[in-house]
This record gives structure tokens, C-alpha cells and sequence, in this order.
């Protein structure tokens, strides 16, 4: 009997590819309210554009800080993501503009209220379930490359 393991090694290949691709950035540790989180960082232009795609899962504290070089208003789609996410848009001083949910692979732009230094990645519903909502002050946060 011939058996294929073409699936089991794609599946492996993307497991691969994932945890090489998370390896790859650096990671900080956030707190939200005494919630504690761990973001990678996404801080170049390269980074930020691919932030969270072509990933399937997410662990239930793990995120995705994407730092700007400057606040201003940023905007979010989410081609390419198969992972919904709520995203949490912050101030140069920390504090949470608007948090947005976002659908996997929708191309819709989702924008800030406001000049954003910041943006915060987290699996859909994350900030919801533990009631973060905007004005609270996100700790940790890595400055900007200048």
C-alpha cells in the first residue's frame, strides 16, 4: 500500500514556517490593567506590512505591537490574515484611542480616532473579555526608531 505524506509534510512545513516566523521577531511584555500580555515587535516598514498574515493561530496571551515612527492616524486591513483580531489603536502617551475588531481576510480599512504611535494585534475578543476599553494605559510599550 502507497501512502501520501504530502499532507502531514505541509502541515509541518506551515507549523515550520509559523514558529520561524515568530521566531524571528522580538518580543516585549505588556500590561494592560494588570493583564499581562506578550507582543512581538513589529517595528520596520517590512514588518509592519506583513504584522500577523499567513499565521493560524495565536496563543491565548501572545500579540502583535506594531510601533510607528511617528502618531499619526494609521489604518488596518487584514488580507492575508486567517486569524480574527481585535486591534487596539494607541496615543503617544499610552492610552487607547479605539479598539476595532477585525474578520479574517477583509480588506476594509479599519482606522484610528486619533494620532497613533502604536497599534496592539490581539486574537478577536481579547480586550472585550477583560473589559479594556479606550483610555486605559497600555505599560511597556517600546519607543519609536527615530
Amino acid at each position: 500500500m502507497i501512502r501520501s505524506f504530502a499532507p502531514v509534510l505541509l502541515a509541518l512545513a506551515v507549523g515550520s514556517a509559523w514558529n520561524t516566523a515568530a521566531a524571528e521577531l522580538p518580543t516585549v511584555e505588556l500590561s494592560i490593567n494588570g493583564q499581562k500580555l506578550t507582543a512581538e515587535v513589529a517595528a520596520t516598514p517590512d514588518q509592519r506590512a506583513t504584522g500577523l498574515m499567513n499565521r493560524f493561530r495565536l496563543r491565548p496571551e501572545q500579540g502583535m505591537v506594531f510601533v510607528f515612527e511617528r502618531a499619526e492616524p494609521q489604518a488596518f486591513w487584514m488580507k492575508n490574515t486567517f486569524i480574527p483580531l481585535s486591534i487596539a489603536f494607541i496615543a503617544a502617551d499610552g492610552r487607547i484611542l479605539n479598539i476595532a475588531d477585525m474578520a479574517p481576510q477583509d480588506e476594509s480599512l479599519h482606522w484610528s480616532r486619533g494620532a497613533a504611535l502604536h497599534a496592539l494585534e490581539m486574537r478577536k475578543g481579547w480586550f472585550a473579555e477583560r473589559g479594556i476599553k479606550p483610555g486605559d494605559r497600555v505599560d511597556g510599550l517600546p519607543p519609536p526608531k527615530r
